[in-house]
């Protein structure tokens, strides 16, 4: 970490908090620019670029050993040109060259590093290195000697290493023809293959929340009536929660756990697992009605208000797992600690019902848990107590680091999250939540184009937004617009949605490029549809095509959702379970999804009509009000003068291109919508 005696390098003009914790290394560090590639060129120098974030583990161990080390920098500073990139701010940048890893040696991961000759072109690839040789593991200091070596003696093996790379990951979609029809049924089948029965979930070890498996497991379960998909998805939801990657005493999940059982989580907390996590807990109430579920979705949301919203409505982006240089140190427990706050019965009560020992369950200590058993709904009350009790003596640590730059892509998931917990709560803070963000959103993060930016810091936004940044604000703001009728709202996702076509469409082949043709040009312009730790933009982006479509009454966006599938389809058909959103879209669209057209004079006359139609689970619906005094859904909605205000409110329930009689009495909507 930063020694503050060193005089700083480039890094410390940099807003993100990865990248200033790096500007007091002896490594002469260059943020991602032309001025770095323009030395790389005028030297003869390869570039190393390293890429990680500031809430990773391994990113801090990869700069103690190296990084802050004498020896290693003299080698990088005399034979190098380094480059350190934030892959939260430049998720471009990052999935290129995770693709690179992920090609050259079939796996991934954070710190990531890569050797680039000055024209960006990656040759050699690899994630954490120690300093020197161990357990098979190459060191960092003989391969920065090697490829220094071979870089000055055979340029031409490196150049043809580099083209080759470079022609693989260039991918050229094609037309792939039609998804199959059997499609949902082949998917559900592959999740209850790989189902862990005993713990829940959809892996060995680590095992990762994945939340979009759970949320299309649900969908296909409403459709279905699959009991047993339903079961998938309670049975992963209770085992996480009671596991250790939630956290018991402050909340929020984790990233992942390290072992298959929940148990053990790498302890960093990031904003999206939590927005994704908090969408599945809010169907599975509507579904279920089982106040476990609404519990665990309000103390994540608890959390969320407490620890990582700003003062003007932002979310932050994450938590680390360190403290202190420590990995959980922050999060476990000793029997004698507990017992110190609690007193010792009631502390060596907490410490059998949370597997609280003297051996622990990590590393000396322990992480609180239910593992072995839920709690005793006799037990709750005491739990309460004690946990506030224990919170308040945690705080007194020292903290584990905040990341507060906050990203436009994951505050537009958490705005989608908070619009569907305020649907499935009816807790007006959750909607408050959201507009707040969604306002910080256009306020602060919309440059004079109308053009969205990703990343807000210290008053500064920077980077033109790529495709997520779009599709996950357009969601969130179609949720807002679902639950508040805030037309205002509804008008933005729009012209968001325009620019995205705009800018991102492949007009040629269908499907959205991750950057756009007005950002910075990189060594390849990727498109992809597979779900990675939060859906695909594609795979919303198809999703949002077809509620805009049937909003606005655009049969063209109707047409480009499809396009998308048509681009993907032989990946999608290939492995199903890799695209769950994807899968999720495909069900609404093919018909799992209902629209409900309100038609009214006045704004005012709606709310007695929406208050009813608020009580069902709206999660499969697409809700219109068009009413004669909102000049802007005039505006918006391509067939508005073909709709009839009568002195009362009317309600149309459309399913598919089909709309059912129009219903002004309440109790008969009230029995269509049953």
């Amino acid at each position: 970490m930063a020694n503050v005696n060193r005089v700083p390098n480039r890094l410390i003009h940099e807003k993100s908090p990865y990248l200033q914790q790096h500007a007091y290394n002896p490594v002469d560090w260059y943020p991602w620019g032309e001025e770095a590639f323009a030395k790389a060129k005028a030297e003869d120098k390869p570039v190393f670029l390293s890429i990680g974030y500031s809430t990773c583990h391994w990113c801090h161990v990869m700069e103690r050993e190296s990084f802050e080390d004498e020896e290693i920098a003299d080698i990088l500073n005399k034979y190098y040109v380094s480059i350190k990139v934030d892959r939260e701010e430049r998720p471009d940048i990052d999935h290129i060259y995770m693709e690179v890893c992920q090609l050259l040696t079939g796996n991934g991961g954070w710190p990531l590093s890569v050797f680039l000759d000055p024209d960006k072109k990656p040759f050699y690839a690899g994630t954490y290195f120690p300093k020197e040789s161990r357990y098979n593991m190459v060191g960092f200091k003989n391969l920065l000697i090697r490829l220094h070596e071979l870089w000055s003696s055979n340029r031409q093996k490196i150049s043809r290493a580099a083209s080759q790379i470079l022609d693989i990951i260039d991918v050229k979609y094609e037309d792939g023809g039609e998804i199959n029809k059997d499609i949902l049924n082949i998917a559900f089948k592959q999740y209850r293959s790989i189902f862990d029965s005993q713990y829940g979930g959809f892996s060995h070890a680590p095992k990762f929340p994945a939340p979009h498996n759970l949320l299309f497991l649900l969908r296909y379960y409403k459709n279905s009536k699959n009991t047993e998909a339903l079961q998938m998805v309670e049975k992963t939801l209770s085992c996480m929660h009671r596991g250790g990657i939630y956290d018991h005493i402050g909340f929020g999940f984790s990233r992942y756990s390290t072992d298959n059982k929940w148990l053990v989580p790498h302890f960093e907390k990031m904003l999206y697992d939590n927005a994704l996590i908090a969408i599945v807990l809010s169907e599975c109430y509507l579904i279920t009605e089982n106040n476990y579920y609404k519990d665990i979705l309000e103390y994540i949301f608890k959390y969320i208000k407490r620890e990582m919203t700003s003062p003007e409505g932002g979310f932050y982006s994450a938590q680390d797992a360190d403290s202190e240089g420590v990995e959980g140190k922050f999060y476990v427990w000793s029997p004698e600690e507990i017992k110190r706050v609690l007193g010792e019965r009631d502390g060596e009560e907490f410490c059998r019902l949370y597997d609280i020992t003297e051996k622990g369950n990590f590393e000396g200590k322990s992480i609180p848990n239910l593992i072995d058993k839920p709690l005793p709904e006799n037990k709750k009350d005491f739990a309460v107590n004690a946990i506030s009790k224990l919170y308040k003596e945690r705080e007194k640590r020292i903290h584990p680091f905040k990341d507060d730059k906050i990203l436009t892509s994951w505050n537009g998931l958490m705005i989608a999250s908070l619009a569907i917990g305020y649907m499935a709560t009816k807790n007006k803070e959750y909607l408050s939540m959201a507009e707040k963000a969604a306002d910080f959103i256009l306020k602060n993060l919309v440059d004079n184009k109308g053009r969205l930016m990703a990343r807000y810091r210290d008053n500064e936004a920077k980077y033109l937004g790529i495709a997520d940044d779009y599709v996950f604000v357009i969601w969130g703001l179609l949720e807002l617009y679902k639950e508040n009728l805030n037309s205002s709202y509804l008008k933005k996702a729009i012209e968001f949605n325009n620019i995205l076509i705009d800018e991102f469409w492949d007009s040629e082949r269908g499907g959205l490029y991750l950057n756009s043709e007005k950002c910075e040009k990189l060594i390849t312009r990727p498109k992809t549809i597979y779900d990675g730790a939060i859906p695909s933009a594609n795979s919303v982006c198809a999703r949002n095509f077809w509620i805009l479509s049937l909003i606005t009454g655009d049969i063209n966006l109707n047409d480009m959702a499809y396009d998308i599938f048509k681009c993907f389809s032989q990946e999608i058909n290939e492995s199903p379970i890799s695209h769950a959103f994807s899968l999720i879209a495909l069900q609404e669209i093919w018909g799992g999804s209902k629209k409900i057209l309100i038609t009214a004079k006045r704004k005012k006359d709606l709310k007695e009509m929406t208050d009813i139609i608020y009580e069902y689970d709206l999660s499969l619906v697409t809700l219109l009000a068009v009413t004669d005094d909102d000049k802007i859904i005039k505006s918006i909605v391509k067939d508005y003068d073909n709709y009839i205000f009568e002195d009362k409110p009317v309600a149309y329930i459309c399913e598919g291109q089909t709309c059912k009689p129009p219903i002004s009495d309440l109790n008969i909507l009230r029995e269509e919508l049953n």
